[in-house]
């Protein structure tokens, strides 16, 4: 039975992907065609999954219902909104909301640069801890002691030339993010994208949430990037002073 289920669960962030066929499901799982239908099928008929006429399969309604409801939970979104939406009008760039929880960094809230360059992320998806610029500027406003256990349970993987590659490093930026009050994602994740990030700050005294400005090194110099930081800073502080 938990094998069934954990197969059924790595079918949603394969299809989160792209629509896909019955014979690239059942080769992602390492099963045969007709155990991944079966599993299809039982996705389909709760409403998880969809499959069009040429039998190809997608993410179905349930799943956005559930994840409207959890993202519906997390109370800084609404309060935050005016203020990513003005962020994103001044600078015309990519903006991000993230969260932290347990351990994991998620983007929540996004709005899109009208530009041609699209980023990977998406709202739902997982920050890296060490080569993003909101997941950075998180961590480095949690407890030391928990910054020395994240550091060391991630496995670090190179995505660019530019990628944090060990505990140490990570945490030796983590230490100067601290310091200067802001994080960069300098290429780290993405050859052709950087970032610079502020943590939110609220009445709780701990930090669970950070916004970023992202751009295309093409568009935008390193500069020019760091000159947002202070309109950064503001819209931080605005959200953090709305949600205490």
């Amino acid at each position: 039975m938990s094998q069934t289920v954990d197969r059924a669960l790595q079918i949603l962030p394969f299809l989160g992907d792209g629509d896909k066929d019955l014979a690239e499901t059942a080769e992602m799982l390492g099963v045969h065609k007709s155990t991944a239908l079966r599993l299809l099928q039982t996705l389909e008929a709760q409403g998880y999954v969809r499959h069009s006429d040429t039998h190809r399969y997608r993410l179905g309604p349930q799943l956005f219902k559930l994840a409207a409801v959890a993202l519906g939970s997390l109370d800084i979104r609404p309060l935050a909104a005016p203020h990513l939406r003005m962020l994103g009008e001044k600078t015309q760039q990519t903006i991000h909301l993230a969260a932290f929880d347990e351990g994991e960094v998620f983007y929540i809230d996004k709005y899109e640069a009208q530009t041609s360059v699209r980023m990977y992320s998406r709202v739902g998806a997982t920050a890296p801890l060490y080569c993003t610029g909101v997941a950075k500027a998180i961590v480095a406003h949690r407890p030391v002691k928990e910054q020395v256990e994240l550091a060391h349970k991630i496995e670090y993987v190179r995505h660019t030339e530019r990628t944090i590659m060990t505990a140490e490093t990570y945490l030796a930026e983590l230490e100067q993010i601290r310091q200067r009050g802001y994080a960069i994602d300098d290429r780290e994740h993405e050859d052709y994208i950087h970032c610079v990030a502020v943590a939110i700050s609220t009445g709780s005294g701990e930090v669970s949430h950070a916004i970023s400005v992202s751009a295309p090194v093409m568009t935008l110099t390193r500069d020019r990037l760091l000159d947002i930081e202070p309109l950064l800073q503001e819209a931080a502080a605005a959200i953090g002073r709305e949600f205490t």
